[in-house]
């Protein structure tokens, strides 16, 4: 009975966090606040005053945007023109033995030259009255095959060139990162401003859209061609084992980082919007 009655006598000298509340809620405290700010007399200083603020600092991340945006498409653009393709041209037409890059590039122009020998034989089998003798054929294949060579040549300069254009770009891109740190700030509180600045549904329909995108089921598709196209930009050839692993792994990755930032996040930041998100879903 003692041990009992010195454990209750313990437990009730523990404060209570939750007892420490005011006769009013504090809700009605903060709207008070508000009303004897927005009457003040200083009320229309202190609102330009926020406006100005609010307007640098949009001002100043949207410029950044662009920043971020042109500069390194610019250095990739002059840096590829005015000094690595040509430098590379000149180097590979000084050593013109390879022409592709990868055997792709190869059974592609096999394939054109050999849709313009049928269409070309084609062509002199219907008309009779005018039949191309075989030495014109053979001239005008090979002057098709030159056509072509020139131009899977130019591909794969352009390619190597791209490779390069891209490192130049990438350094652009982080020096503009490292020396802009304050602008960095401006940015993630514009950012934050427009996100918190949108309704609930708003939100929800923005998550739903993007990981529809990304992570749903047309999204392999255009995964597929996102590849195929970087793969091209870099002449390295396509193989289709390496893309559908990626396909197959990427998207499924990404699909849960999105859930456990819903979980782990949105729901903490924005309840409402985790509801009408679960609502849209259903």
């Amino acid at each position: 009975m003692k041990k009992s009655s010195r454990s209750n006598q313990d437990v009730s000298s523990q404060p209570f966090t939750f007892l420490k509340t005011g006769i009013f809620p504090r809700s009605i405290g903060k709207t008070f606040q508000k009303i004897l700010i927005d009457i003040s007399p200083n009320a229309d200083q202190e609102f330009i005053k926020k406006y100005q603020i609010s307007r640098q600092r949009t001002t100043i991340a949207i410029k950044f945007l662009l920043l971020l945006v042109i500069i390194p498409l610019l250095t990739h653009q002059l840096s590829k023109h005015l000094l690595i393709l040509p430098i590379v041209e000149n180097l590979r037409n000084d050593h013109s033995g390879q022409i592709f890059l990868n055997q792709e590039m190869e059974e592609k122009a096999f394939h054109e030259l050999k849709i313009f020998t049928a269409k070309l034989r084609f062509e002199s089998l219907l008309d009779s009255e005018t039949k191309i003798s075989p030495e014109n054929q053979e001239s005008k294949i090979k002057a098709k095959a030159i056509d072509i060579a020139a131009e899977f040549q130019h591909k794969s300069n352009n390619a190597i060139s791209n490779i390069f254009a891209d490192i130049m770009s990438l350094i652009a891109f982080a020096l503009v990162i490292v020396f802009s740190t304050k602008d960095i700030i401006s940015l993630q509180q514009f950012i934050d401003q427009v996100v918190y600045g949108l309704s609930d549904s708003a939100k929800a329909f923005l998550i739903i859209l993007s990981t529809d995108v990304f992570v749903g089921f047309h999204s392999p598709h255009g995964w597929e061609v996102i590849l195929e196209g970087f793969t091209e930009h870099l002449g390295l050839p396509a193989n289709r084992n390496y893309i559908f692993m990626f396909i197959a792994t990427f998207p499924v990755i990404l699909d849960t980082i999105v859930k456990y930032w819903i979980f782990r996040y949105l729901s903490r930041l924005s309840p409402s919007a985790l509801a009408t998100l679960k609502e849209m879903n259903d």
